[in-house]
């Protein structure tokens, strides 16, 4: 791949621009930064706009702008299951989030675990929140790097050894330095800029690469017809009608538990901001429909038989498919806006993940078991170092490790992370469930979850489920939390007479 120089000098510039806002957005609101829910939530005054672009970018990532097209391009119509997932997440965010949102303010809550913690007044519970929030955020702060990479590659940087990962490395120096000054301030501000270039390069690239195409009929009919269609049911199995659902339910159950997640909804400024946001972040399905419809254009386009894109193909597979495609459709210039919009799409969803993990582990790992008795500006100081820590440790994986196997890794976060939502859901809306059998739940679970994925050697989330001699390929996430819910009520009244809950409990169960 040959030194774009145009593309480079408007990605730079661009990457330029957004670290001075992230500098600046330190004295946005200005606030005491050396109190954790300042930096760590913006003080929770983000109102319905802000919030919907700290959604926006926190959800919308740059993997998410090169990953879905790239299932699309590799595999068909099962890549469109990331449509249906994001308009089920929606109505999930409407009903549960505002009720989580009013208890999480009025008991001081930083961190999902620390609302297990006051609700169930349990600590085994709260570390595993906690420790679950952690494992699962860090491949996925990684693969931010696999979009960046992608992006990087394309531009024509030298690829392989010290020298090709350089641009990466300053990249998250940058990010490192500004989450570390402004804290949640950095990505809400950044959100804006990063939605509006993406906003700009999906309506541009869904009218002028149609038209150099001749048009959606000329693009629809040159997709094989194996990658129009799921696979029929067929014999005893349903096909991949059963992965498709799985996979859009199971995802839309996760999304909103991850770390970074519940960090965008505790910075909104109240519960009525999370039911707006509710219904305006429709507006990112539709723009995520049209990202995956890139995936058919690039094969309508040939992308992957052109020469000049060998070089891509061999070092990234399919995730090179969108960068190829804008290469040979747009100008330089476009080009370079388009490639800063995913990088920045990166640094983002980076920044929140890793201000995420720096709350979870100085609340309910550093506070909880090491200082009790630290002060508030300790507590913010810390969290600015594993912040530092984490995004080292993301830097550090994606150079250690390969691409593929940080992919695998990925498949993983989705198992593990809905393992949360029974205590999170059941602790909003009942009082009766016992929290040792909620943990059991978790560890069941967990390793259920992690079982199925091994099975398919890590390189696959779709388990081959059997029941009555018929089977229904779904998403492992999904079939392990029915389990994960099962144990918990099954143990609850059991464990309620061996341990029965206390005082204290009590107490905790009969907050709101």
């Amino acid at each position: 791949m040959s030194f774009n120089v145009t593309a480079a000098s408007v990605f730079v510039a661009l990457f330029l621009f957004v670290t001075w806002v992230g500098f600046i957005a330190a004295r946005w609101r200005k606030a005491d930064l050396n109190l954790l829910h300042e930096w760590g939530l913006g003080g929770r005054r983000f109102g319905t706009v802000v919030t919907w672009f700290l959604l926006g970018g926190d959800l919308y990532t740059a993997y998410t702008f090169i990953a879905v097209p790239a299932l699309v391009y590799g595999v068909g119509a099962m890549g469109f299951f990331a449509v249906p997932y994001t308009i089920m997440i929606y109505p999930i965010l409407f009903l549960v989030f505002p009720r989580l949102w009013t208890i999480a303010r009025e008991r001081g809550h930083v961190t999902a675990a620390d609302y297990i913690r006051d609700r169930f007044d349990s600590r085994l519970l709260a570390l595993a929140v906690a420790l679950t929030g952690l494992l699962a955020t860090m491949p996925y702060i990684a693969l931010q790097l696999v979009g960046m990479e992608v992006v990087i590659g394309a531009l024509g940087f030298p690829a392989g050894g010290f020298t090709g990962h350089l641009p990466l490395i300053i990249a998250f120096i940058i990010l490192a330095a500004f989450t570390y000054t402004s804290g949640l301030r950095a990505p809400a501000l950044i959100a804006v800029v990063k939605d509006l270039l993406i906003f700009i390069t999906i309506f541009a690239a869904i009218v002028i690469i149609p038209a150099k195409l001749g048009g959606y009929g000329a693009i629809f009919a040159s997709i094989p017809k194996e990658k129009l269609l799921l696979t029929s049911p067929s014999g005893n199995t349903l096909g991949s009608y059963s992965a498709y659902f799985t996979l859009a339910l199971g995802s839309a159950m996760a999304l909103f538990l991850y770390p970074h997640s519940m960090t965008g909804i505790l910075s909104a400024s109240s519960g009525k901001v999370i039911r707006r946001n509710a219904a305006a972040l429709s507006a990112y399905s539709f723009v995520l429909g049209l990202i995956a419809l890139l995936g058919y254009m690039a094969i309508a386009a040939g992308v992957g038989q052109n020469p000049l894109h060998a070089a891509g193909f061999e070092q990234f597979g399919a995730n090179f498919a969108v960068p190829a495609l804008f290469l040979d459709m747009f100008p330089s210039w476009f080009v370079g806006v388009a490639f800063a919009a995913i990088a920045i799409g990166a640094l983002v969803p980076a920044a929140i993940m890793s201000i995420a993990c720096a709350n979870l582990f100085t609340r309910n790992l550093y506070k909880e078991y090491w200082r009790p008795d630290c002060t508030d500006a300790e507590e913010a100081r810390m969290a600015k170092i594993v912040s530092l820590v984490v995004k080292v440790g993301a830097v550090l994986f994606i150079l250690a490790i390969p691409q593929a196997y940080a992919i695998q890794l990925q498949l993983l976060g989705g198992i593990w992370i809905i393992q949360l939502l029974p205590p999170i859901l059941l602790g909003l809306f009942t009082r009766s469930v016992n929290a040792h059998a909620l943990l059991l739940g978790w560890a069941v679970g967990t390793a259920l979850g992690t079982y199925m994925a091994a099975t398919r050697g890590f390189v696959s989330s779709i388990y081959p489920l059997e029941i009555f001699g018929v089977t229904l390929p779904g998403y492992a996430a999904l079939y392990s939390v029915i389990v994960n819910f099962l144990v918990a009520a099954a143990l609850s009244p059991v464990l309620d007479r061996l341990w029965p809950r206390t005082g204290a409990l009590d107490r905790a169960s009969n907050r709101r």
